[in-house]
């Protein structure tokens, strides 16, 4: 089987309805042999910030010396993607011939899309016999293909609303679902998460006898710098005598200081929980060797082109935010291609009360919003905006009118930017 005829087989098994639940993936991994039983390593959840907490524990897993995998989702460009070992993409050869390998029980257990991705990680993780896994999450949590992965540590960065039809349609029940991720036992790591979520959860963790670290109680960031190369900060774990100042990880916006100090506590615990020495030195050091793009990513230089992955309300605000500490006093011109499940009425509204001028357009995923639906919104606001149903299109002609000291942001959805990457339209 060539690699495109895989791709095609595979995204044969995505189906638009998500096929929560775990009874097929221990299926598979029993006739697998239970890989992932016999992985150690990190599972991550949470509505924003599962991907960059996941590649910063990466890194400092890396940077420690340690073989490491990641499995993350969705891809931005190419499949292989989804899969990192020790900070590099497998060729598609060798994803191919794993597929070729275990196909038979894909097939006979009528696997999903996200099944076979997730089986594939997990027993190539172990066949490399890596001594870190990290594991994201793909959606909520309790029922999602990866929760059978015996983590040594969890996390939650984030609860927000997101995917109501699939996880609920209030914090308190998302909140449980990423909550399903604890096992009896084994340390969390809780992000900035709030406070009708964080009851939630702690509720679930105290069920189930596990000791719980929090970002702002237990484990804290101070002095948080957002500058050209990367975001510097403070970070402080007390009940450990452990203080570290003067960090900075590769990676822009005042949040991922955040998303930092819940990567380096679940490393502190895991490292712990495994006996293993932790040399601060080469933590500092692995902070700016982090690799995770379409976040706050810069594509180009005078006039400045950024991209970011915000597929939500939460993402939104949190964009707006970093923007108006980082660039203050700039003209904001904004390509924006959403998807119609989202809320995309309160992201447009805090673009436009944001932005000077809106580009609405529209990416190429079966669940993109109309424009007809999204120019509705955009029109409330007195800022120009404008309608291009090709997203490039609506790219090349905001640029166009971009000077050299505005700043050109693209953002609404992972789908979005993946398409701006794919085509390389902004290389320097």
């Amino acid at each position: 089987m060539e690699y495109k005829e895989f791709l095609e087989l595979i995204y044969q098994r995505y189906s638009g309805n998500v096929k929560l639940g775990l009874e097929r993936v221990e299926k598979i991994f029993s006739e697998l042999g239970n890989p992932d039983k016999k992985l150690k390593g990190i599972h991550v959840a949470g509505t924003n910030g599962k991907g960059s907490t996941s590649s910063i524990l990466e890194a400092l897993s890396i940077g420690q010396g340690k073989t490491t995998g990641m499995n993350t989702s969705p891809h931005l460009i190419d499949y292989c993607e989804r899969f990192r070992v020790n900070g590099k993409n497998p060729s598609y050869l060798e994803i191919l011939e794993l597929h070729n390998r275990l196909q038979h029980v894909f097939d006979k257990n009528e696997a999903s899309f996200f099944e076979i991705s997730t089986a594939l990680a997990m027993q190539l993780f172990f066949e490399q016999n890596l001594d870190t896994s990290i594991i994201e999450v793909g959606l909520g949590g309790r029922l999602d293909g990866t929760n059978t992965f015996n983590s040594t540590v969890s996390v939650i960065t984030t609860v927000s609303l997101d995917h109501p039809k699939s996880l609920g349609d209030s914090i308190e029940k998302i909140a449980f679902e990423k909550a399903g991720i604890i096992k009896e036992g084994i340390p969390l790591v809780l992000g900035k998460i709030v406070d009708n979520a964080k009851e939630v959860i702690l509720q679930e963790a105290a069920k189930k006898n596990v000791p719980v670290y929090i970002f702002g109680k237990d484990f804290y960031t101070h002095n948080i710098k957002t500058e050209s190369d990367g975001t510097a900060f403070d970070y402080e774990l007390p009940n450990k005598s452990i203080s570290l100042k003067n960090l900075k990880v590769k990676l822009l916006g005042s949040h991922q200081a955040t998303n930092a100090a819940t990567a380096i506590t679940a490393f502190i615990l895991y490292n712990e929980a495994l006996g293993r020495v932790i040399d601060y030195d080469k933590l500092r050091s692995s902070l700016m060797q982090v690799n995770w793009f379409g976040r706050m990513q810069i594509l180009k230089q005078k006039p400045l082109v950024l991209i970011d992955g915000a597929h939500n309300e939460e993402g939104v605000k949190t964009l707006v935010a970093n923007l108006k500490e980082m660039y203050p006093n700039k003209y904001f011109r904004f390509v924006v291609a959403i998807l119609r499940d989202k809320k995309l009425d309160i992201m447009i509204e805090d673009i436009c009360n944001f932005a000077q001028e809106i580009y609405i357009s529209k990416n190429h995923s079966e669940r993109a919003a109309d424009l007809d639906e999204q120019i509705e919104v955009a029109k409330r606001f007195n800022i120009p905006h404008y309608a291009c149903d090709d997203l490039l299109s609506a790219c090349k002609s905001a640029f166009d009118k971009t000077k050299e000291d505005d700043i050109l942001v693209i953002t609404g959805s992972l789908y979005t930017i993946s398409e701006v990457l794919k085509e390389k339209i902004f290389e320097q």
